[in-house]
């Protein structure tokens, strides 16, 4: 992975820019963009370990979004566990054209600012050994940054999520909402970690629901 701080102008004219979105871009893509790749990136896991105090939460109250924590180290940590589709994570590369490129870095850059800085990686379709997009641009929240909060027990984590609410709306719709998308566009992808939550929030909002039925009969 490198990190990307500036590019060439006069390519980026010619030849646009690749983005690639693991989170809420996959379902909410760039504003501009000419083509996309659905596929995956290799050597990184799919984490809801950083925090959101701009758009699903509030710095009282902050939610919790995803950021890509490389393999190696993750295999630091306790949430680590050993299986073949754990270094990969699926998402969508999008192409956004070169007259389209200054005003959508700058949208992502806003969209993007709470402890995310933006790298390079390559892209992959499944059964090809080849990248099919090199050098896309991602935007990671590393585990250096100062939003980067970490694991907790997944109860806690669907908990906060199914609690958060910020200036672009409940924390939960977020999760739900990269789920579903998630399994539209890769079927075969296995993302545990996503799904686990999406089934304790899923829990959480029934229970939640039965109990404000019950009230309501009082």
């Amino acid at each position: 992975m490198a990190v990307s701080t500036d590019l060439n102008p006069s390519s980026v004219a010619d030849n646009g820019i690749w983005v690639f979105g693991y989170g809420s871009l996959i379902w909410k893509p760039p504003i501009s963009y000419e083509d996309k790749v659905v596929g995956y990136v290799k050597n990184y896991v799919r984490r809801f370990w950083q925090h959101s105090t701009d758009h699903r939460g509030t710095p009282e109250a902050p939610g919790r979004v995803v950021t890509l924590v490389p393999h190696a180290e993750w295999k630091t940590m306790d949430d680590y566990h050993d299986h073949k589709d754990d270094d990969v994570c699926w998402g969508v590369a999008f192409k956004i054209p070169g007259t389209d490129v200054e005003t959508t870095r700058a949208y992502l850059d806003h969209r993007e600012k709470n402890g995310y800085t933006v790298h390079t990686v390559d892209v992959y379709r499944p059964n090809e050994e080849e990248p099919a997009v090199r050098n896309a641009l991602v935007y990671i929240g590393t585990t250096d940054n100062e939003a980067f909060v970490g694991g907790a027990p997944v109860d806690d984590i669907a908990q906060q999520i199914y609690e958060s609410y910020g200036p672009s709306g409940w924390n939960a719709e977020y999760l739900l909402n990269l789920a579903h998308a998630l399994r539209e566009i890769a079927p075969e992808s296995r993302d545990d970690h996503v799904f686990e939550l999406e089934h304790k929030v899923k829990a959480i909002i029934e229970r939640n629901e039965q109990a404000d039925s019950k009230l309501e009969k009082i």
